[in-house]
């Protein structure tokens, strides 16, 4: 099992793990979430996958198992910015505009998670390992570009299962139900004495 953090300056060096990684982003959030996503040639993307991301896959055998969005907070294309910040300022219409606690911050040390998944396929003796290896990367990836804090849009399970992991997050927006998943707006403080 590999972990790979994809840009698009190496994307070149990874065959066809991005591909993958969209495809397997669609098989979660379209097929199973049932979400209405913007999708093309079986791959689900929208307008946040830009030269300013990053991607993190966890992947076997060409198969991608896991993976997570990292965009800076700074991150502006246009009208947009990035989801969380986008949808507080009521330009998603999937997202409620309240998903936070506070006002989404546009702050270099702080970089946003979003489109975070483990594959269904993913046998349930593994799903820690899987889990794992994307969190750390994460914050591997994270610390190298700067990063502090990361503030993330996900399962609401998500500060539970890194809990299990010895991370900590807090919840920073309650708990909300789209199209029948929890999800919920989440920070980790990136102090290496924390992790």
């Amino acid at each position: 099992m590999l972990t790979t953090t994809l840009s698009f300056q190496n994307m070149h060096q990874h065959g066809d793990l991005f591909v993958n990684l969209l495809r397997a982003r669609r098989k979660s959030f379209i097929v199973r979430n049932n979400w209405r996503l913007p999708e093309a040639e079986g791959m689900e993307f929208d307008q946040y996958d830009t030269p300013a991301s990053r991607w993190i896959a966890v992947h076997e055998q060409g198969e991608v198992l896991a993976g997570v969005r990292l965009t800076p907070t700074t991150a502006r294309v246009g009208m947009y910015t990035y989801m969380i910040r986008d949808a507080q300022r009521g330009m998603l219409e999937s997202i409620p505009a309240d998903l936070m606690d506070f006002e989404a911050p546009v702050d270099p040390n702080i970089w946003e998670a979003s489109r975070i998944f483990v594959s269904n396929t993913v046998p349930a003796k593994l799903r820690k390992k899987v889990q794992g290896d994307l969190m750390y990367e994460m914050i591997r990836t994270a610390r190298s570009l700067g990063a502090q804090k990361i503030i993330a849009f996900g399962p609401a399970v998500w500060p539970r299962w890194i809990g299990r992991l010895g991370l900590r997050a807090e919840p920073a927006g309650p708990v909300m139900e789209l199209d029948g998943v929890k999800v919920q707006v989440a920070v980790m403080n990136l102090d290496p004495r924390l992790h």
